[in-house]
C-alpha cells in the first residue's frame, strides 16, 4: 500500500489529537521511523495496526475513527488539495455524486500506485442513492461516509447518510439528499485567485 494513505492517517492523528497521540501510537507499534513516507510502499497490515492502535489509545470505535478520517481529508486545511480535487466533480452535491465512480480513476491519474476503493452508485430515485464500496482496506466504507458528509457540508446540502453494513464483501452506504441548497456552500473557485 502506498504510504500516502498511512501518512494521511498519521497527520489526521496529529492535527486532531496532537503530536503526543501520534508519538504514543508510533511507540506502541515500535515503528522504526518518525513517520510514514508518502511515496514509499508499506505492508497492507501496517494501516490496520495503525488504526487499531489509535482506536485503543483514543478509546474511539474504529468505524468512528475511520469516518472522522474521511471528514478530515476534505475539511482540514492541510488537505486543501483533496478538497479542491473533489470540488472539480461538479457545481453541486448531485453532480459530485454523479461522478463519484470516477474518483478512483482520477486518483490513479495523479498517482498510479494509489489503491482507492472501487465505487458503484445506484440512483434509487427521489434523491435516494445506494453506494457500494469495494476495498481491501478494512473500514474504507466509513472513510467514504466521512468524505461524503464533509462534501455535502462543503456544497451546502442537507444529506442523510447511513452505513448499512457489508454485502458481498463491500460496504453499503445509503444516501438521501434532503435539500441541495440547505445553506450557503463554502466558497470555491475553479480559477486561481490573485
Amino acid at each position: 500500500m502506498l504510504g500516502l494513505i498511512n501518512r494521511s492517517f498519521q497527520f489526521f492523528l496529529i492535527d486532531t489529537w496532537g503530536v503526543e497521540a501520534w508519538e504514543t501510537v508510533a511507540a506502541e507499534l515500535a515503528l522504526p521511523f518518525a513517520g510514514f513516507e508518502a511515496m514509499l510502499t508499506y505492508d497492507d497490515a501496517a494501516l490496520d495496526k495503525l488504526v487499531d492502535a489509535s482506536s485503543a489509545h483514543l478509546h474511539r470505535p474504529r468505524d468512528s475513527l475511520m469516518e472522522d478520517l474521511g471528514t478530515y481529508l476534505v475539511a482540514h486545511e492541510r488537505q486543501a488539495t483533496v478538497r479542491r480535487l473533489l470540488r472539480f466533480s461538479g457545481a453541486n452535491f448531485c453532480d459530485f455524486l454523479a461522478s463519484i465512480e470516477e474518483m478512483p480513476d482520477r486518483g490513479r491519474l495523479v498517482l498510479p500506485e494509489l489503491d482507492l476503493p472501487f465505487l458503484v452508485l445506484t440512483d434509487l430515485g427521489a434523491g435516494a442513492f445506494r453506494l457500494t464500496c469495494h476495498s481491501p482496506i478494512r473500514g474504507a466504507g466509513h472513510v467514504i461516509m466521512g468524505l461524503l458528509r464533509a462534501m455535502a457540508d462543503d456544497y451546502g446540502a442537507l444529506v442523510l447518510l447511513d452505513h448499512l453494513g457489508q454485502e458481498g464483501g463491500a460496504d453499503v452506504i445509503s444516501i438521501q439528499i434532503a435539500d441541495l441548497e440547505h445553506y450557503a456552500a463554502r466558497p470555491f473557485s475553479f480559477g486561481l485567485t490573485a
